[in-house]
């Protein structure tokens, strides 16, 4: 299994305001320069699913698969003999909240999916962490 994380504590923002931010799939093309969009159509919950474009990309459809209201959750993305799983988490510490990202890949085409798809998906997570502090920052 192919795994990356990524973790950085910002300080000024609250956990509140970033959980509604990415419950809110419909608007993070707002944060998310890479995407043409992201659409939901339910409820931000287990077994609901999104679809997201990427500029230059086809379509996906990204299931949610675990949803702890305030805290985390994680959607999988499915492709031809493999899946991506991502999980997004906020933890509240002493010098600010901790936004953390984890993504992992299995299956016997992993391989080819992590280049295709998942490194640079990994590769972008700083940049569009920063991008929704920077959003929830100009909005406060």
């Amino acid at each position: 299994m192919w795994i990356r994380s990524c973790a950085k504590v910002y300080k000024g923002i609250t956990k509140e305001d970033v959980w509604r931010v990415w419950t809110d799939v419909n608007h993070w093309t707002d944060w998310h320069d890479d995407l043409d969009y992201c659409k939901m159509e339910r409820v931000f919950q287990v077994g609901n699913f999104f679809k997201l474009k990427p500029k230059g990309g086809p379509e996906f459809k990204i299931t949610l698969t675990e949803v702890i209201e305030g805290k985390k959750f994680t959607d999988c993305t499915r492709f031809f003999g493999a899946k991506m799983y991502d999980t997004h988490e906020l933890e509240e510490t002493p010098d600010g909240l901790r936004l953390s990202n984890t993504l992992w890949v299995t299956g016997p085409l992993k391989w080819l999916w992590i280049k295709l798809v998942a490194k640079n998906v990994a590769d972008s997570v700083p940049s569009e962490n920063q991008a929704l502090v920077d959003l929830l920052r100009n909005v406060s």
